[in-house]
């Protein structure tokens, strides 16, 4: 039995489009219409005494004089009895200009939101232009709109989908209104906005970790830009993400070409810095793109004989850990100066290399694939990720092979990338979730190539997606003679997943990749790729600016700075540009000037949350660095 569904509809002038949503709705669905104005004055109206009759005929109930931005007080807040709650063409009424509409909206939405029920939507339908939004056509000035989406925001609602308003479709449908009175107005190219509920803003739970090095445990605090990044699971078997379904696929390509063993848990979540010698000829990665990690006490404790580790993280996500074993509990704090310390988080797999070629039961002429999530810092950019998911795979031949092993491992490894590319595109024309116009066109525009490093024995493989975006998403490297095989050439290959999986599927936003909404999980819940739908649509940005001296006889990091950014603004900063640099005469010393630019793919965030968060950082930054804000 399908469970009854109740539909809100504010703001109502004569009741002719509840009378029509009546007329067309099921049986199984029932209508609340309210009007600002008292019965004796609606019933003056054209129309609108026998609209209410009709509504009353098919069950509909009928509300005057409600004030749709306090709608607790007329329907109880604990219930959250609405579906949905609709409002069509609001306006302050008269000559109202955009910022009082705009004060309307806001209110409306934080109304509507104590009687929304959990999983319900809002639909707001204004006229042509006054959204804001790439949807309108043409695109109003941002300042002399209405700016729906921010004022949604605020009561903590995205922007779903945008369907054009046909008044047609509502038999008997005559807008009035028009400046208080009971003219129409023009609704052609108006658009209705279906709002559904965000995720709400939380601050990242910063995580105690116990984890085994050696023959220690080592307890640490993860850095707080990292904590919601911890034991999410994705590559678990029927994780429903993205990178796992790109990342088997590829693995199945790749076998078909070499034998291949999967290993699992083989590279430690925290390293020495005894073991950051291979990075320097391994990968681009360099000492001041690692998490440097103090242990949190005395740091380590010996590991009895046939000891376990306990595993709890429940509290971080729902999906199993693909992260060693570790124990992970509250902190309120992490801590400072990790400059100093010895330890750092896993920036590749490819610090594990030497215990893999060494494994007892390594065999030449074998692959050997470790996928899990690696941290670095990194510059803010779209396609620059503090985290993300690595496949690290380590090939050992016998010494002498003639011909070129090395290059026929990178065509192998670029056939298989281009089979799973060509495979998603054949399972998307025999499905129903047809892609975008153009999409595979697109894909057969992208060119695949390989670039030597300049000065390392490095070649990274490069993806042009167009747009100058050459993306490097994979690196091979060939292990110096005799560095850790006296017997065996041993190549090795790493892949950034979530980089391939973007490009692969379309993800605009690497942070979609991580976020928590389970409307991105459904997409792939059955298995199979598919183009990314964004569930928030048309997130507006807000630019602020930031301005600060360089303490003399201090170098500034940007890196750092960029770091300290990602961790106070909850990533919700995109873009960091550098607008102004210039020095002191009488001092010497250095100032710059940059501008932010805050925007979200999966949350909503009003102007004044990011200008919150703006504050926040002028605050917390002093503290990180050495700066003095102007």
């Amino acid at each position: 039995m399908r469970q009854r569904r109740n539909i809100l509809l504010v703001g109502e002038g004569n009741f002719s489009f509840s009378a029509a949503l009546c007329d067309s709705s099921n049986s199984d669905t029932h209508i609340t219409a309210t009007c600002y104005e008292s019965e004796e004055d609606i019933r003056k109206q054209i129309f609108a005494r026998t609209n209410i009759e009709r509504l009353k005929d098919k069950g509909a109930a009928i509300h005057f004089q409600v004030d749709c931005t306090k709608l607790r007080d007329f329907f109880a807040p604990a219930s959250k009895q609405f579906d949905r709650v609709i409002f069509n063409f609001p306006h302050c009424g008269r000559k109202a200009g955009v910022k009082k509409n705009r004060e309307l909206l806001a209110n409306v939405f934080c109304s509507a939101a104590e009687v929304l029920a959990d999983g319900g939507d809002i639909h707001v339908t204004l006229c042509k232009g006054q959204g804001g939004t790439a949807a309108d056509q043409p695109v109003r000035d941002w300042q002399n709109s209405w700016q729906v989406v921010d004022m949604a925001a605020r009561a903590g609602f995205i922007l779903s989908d945008v369907q054009p308003f046909c008044s047609k479709d509502f038999i008997g449908y005559k807008c009035t209104g028009y400046r208080s009175q009971e003219k129409p107005f023009h609704v052609e190219g108006a658009l209705t906005h279906v709002f559904t509920r965000s995720l709400p803003f939380q601050c990242p739970r910063l995580l105690d970790v116990q984890t085994k090095l050696e023959d220690k445990f080592v307890c640490f605090q993860v850095p707080e830009v990292l904590a919601d990044k911890m034991n999410r699971g994705f590559l678990a078997p029927d994780a429903p993400h993205p990178v796992r379904l790109v990342n088997e696929r590829l693995m199945a390509e790749i076998g078909k070409r070499f034998p291949l063993q999967r290993l699992e848990n083989a590279c430690p979540l925290l390293h020495h810095i005894s073991s950051s010698a291979v990075l320097s000829w391994a990968s681009d990665v360099s000492t001041a793109d690692l998490f440097w990690i103090i242990p949190t006490r005395d740091g380590t404790s010996r590991v009895k004989p046939g000891a376990t580790e306990a595993v709890e993280v429940s509290h971080v996500s729902a999906l199993c850990s693909d992260l060693p074993s570790c124990e992970v509990t509250e902190k309120s704090c992490w801590a400072q100066g990790q400059r100093a310390s010895k330890y750092y988080l896993r920036p590749s797999h490819t610090v594990c290399c030497q215990e893999i070629s060494q494994r007892s039961d390594f065999i030449p002429g074998t692959l050997y694939a470790l996928s899990g999530p690696v941290f670095r810092k990194c510059l803010i950019s779209p396609y620059s990720m503090p985290a993300f998911h690595e496949t690290f795979i380590l090939y050992g031949l016998i010494k002498g092979i003639s011909g070129n092993p090395a290059q026929l491992f990178m065509k192998a490894f670029e056939n298989a990338v281009v089979s799973v590319i060509e495979l998603y595109f054949k399972d998307v024309l025999n499905s129903s979730h047809k892609e975008p116009e153009n999409r595979e066109s697109n894909w057969q525009s992208c060119s695949i190539s390989f670039q030597q490093h300049p000065s390392k024995g490095l070649y990274f493989m490069h993806i042009d997606v167009g747009d100058g975006n050459n993306l490097r998403v994979a690196a091979f490297a060939e292990a110096p003679d005799g560095y850790l095989s006296s017997e065996l050439d041993l190549l090795m290959l790493t892949l950034n997943l979530d980089l391939l999986t973007m490009i692969i599927l379309g993800v605009s936003d690497w942070r979609l990749l991580w976020t928590f909404d389970e409307r991105f999980f459904n997409q792939f819940s059955h298995g199979e790729l598919r183009h990314c739908r964004n569930f928030s649509i048309y997130p507006p940005s807000y630019t602020h600016d930031i301005s600060f001296w360089v303490k003399e006889q201090t170098s500034f990091d940007e890196v750092e700075f960029h770091t300290v950014v990602r961790e106070v603004c909850k990533e919700m900063v995109t873009s960091i540009q550098l607008l102004d640099s210039f020095q002191q005469p009488e001092t010497g010393r250095c100032g710059l000037c940059y501008s932010m630019t805050y925007h979200s793919c999966d949350k909503a965030l009003s102007s004044k949350q990011a200008a919150e968060l703006q504050l926040q950082l002028r605050v917390e930054l002093p503290k990180h660095l050495p700066v003095i804000l102007r």
